[in-house]
């Protein structure tokens, strides 16, 4: 079982001194995870989502962790692929150098992102982009491991041309795939990807989609092979709040997943901002409720069919709100679940950074070590 942190750069106050202290304050909670023992760090991509994410150059943010860390691994998760917004090329140029310098200690996740408001900036259609994602995908991995490339593809067109450097991982860096439905689950599997599920689904749902996705691996042909060598990983998204005072951990982490909740909604449906009043936890609770109800009904109007990628974001009693104990058990469960590696979410925009520390040290001195013992079953 691995351990790893992944960022949005979530803030409930998007003014250009919060984002300074923001950024800083996650380069000071990686270096505190390398050295308690988490295994990586990886930052996703978004752009034009104010309060959601400000992770838009995830490039130059894990360039700098990597510079600051030494054996922490450094993941995209993951790297948008419209060629507008991220040209194959450049793509595998900044990919082969971060791997260098970092000592061959990056993870190369890849997707297309999740809004429209993202693919508009770019100027695409969000529905129109899967072919030119999987066009780029397939030859990211030519371009980091051919002397030369040639491409001449329906979206992206290359003359022949060395392209340098390579990445210190032989062949390349193992290769990921953002994961939220069905289908994206079935592609990773079917490309021999690593999956990335970049959601609240709790353990029971975790089960679901790691059958899907290992089924579709298992069964996986040659020539659908993305890159040289398989990448056979299912990480789990994981919001968490590890506090000695577990009431206060399950108060701040709910705020916290309520914004988070909300910040999205605002981009995906057209919902209000995000609250950012501090309320008890059975409150935000109650609130985390009733906005999956609203986006039940947004759905149901919509003719969209209902999946746990539309609402997982709601669920109360599925994430490590508490204290090591509950994070044990919980993480326990995902392990059971058939999770490779939980991907812990702290950074959510009410989170304040004194927590976050707090979370890290009580993970990577309590929960990490737990798992690292061998034969360590379920905690009662």
């Amino acid at each position: 079982m691995k351990f790893s942190i992944i960022y949005e750069a979530q803030m409930a106050d998007p003014s250009p001194a919060s984002e300074i202290r923001c950024f800083n304050e996650m380069v000071e909670q990686v270096e505190l995870a390398d050295r308690v023992g988490f295994d990586n760090v990886w930052a996703v991509e978004h752009t034009a989502l104010t309060q959601y994410a400000h992770m838009s150059a995830p490039e130059t943010f894990l360039a700098f962790v990597a510079g600051r860390t030494r054996n922490i691994g450094i993941g995209h998760g993951v790297v948008c692929l419209p060629p507008a917004m991220n040209h194959p090329v450049k793509v595998a140029e900044r990919i082969a150098t971060l791997d260098i310098l970092s000592g061959g200690r990056v993870h190369f996740g890849m997707g297309k992102g999740g809004t429209q408001q993202e693919a508009g900036t770019f100027g695409y259609d969000l529905n129109e982009l899967q072919p030119m994602i999987d066009e780029s995908m397939y030859l990211i991995p030519k371009i980091m491991t051919q002397d030369e490339i040639e491409h001449d593809g329906t979206y992206i067109k290359i003359p022949r041309r060395p392209i340098h450097p390579k990445p210190l991982q032989s062949p390349h860096p193992p290769l990921y795939y953002a994961c939220t439905r069905e289908a994206t689950l079935q592609l990773a599997g079917s490309r021999g990807l690593g999956a990335l599920v970049l959601g609240f689904s709790g353990p029971d749902e975790i089960a679901r989609k790691n059958a899907i996705y290992r089924e579709h691996f298992r069964n996986r042909k040659v020539e659908d092979q993305v890159g040289l060598v398989p990448t056979e990983h299912l990480a789990a998204f994981c919001a968490a709040c590890v506090l000695d005072d577990r009431e206060k951990a399950r108060r701040i982490g709910l705020r916290g997943q309520r914004f988070f909740a909300e910040s999205i909604a605002y981009w995906y449906q057209g919902g209000p901002k995000p609250v950012v009043e501090d309320l008890s936890a059975d409150e935000h609770a109650a609130a985390l409720g009733a906005g999956r109800q609203k986006t039940v009904a947004y759905l149901s109007e919509e003719h969209i069919p209902v999946g746990d990628e539309h609402v997982s974001n709601y669920t109360v009693a599925q994430d490590a709100y508490g204290n090591a104990d509950d994070c044990i058990r919980y993480v326990t469960r995902l392990k059971e679940a058939g999770a490779d590696e939980v991907l812990f979410l702290f950074q959510m925009g009410t989170i304040p950074h004194s927590a976050i520390m707090e979370t890290i040290r009580n993970v990577g001195e309590k929960v990490i070590p737990h798992f690292r013992r061998a034969g360590v079953g379920a905690v009662a």
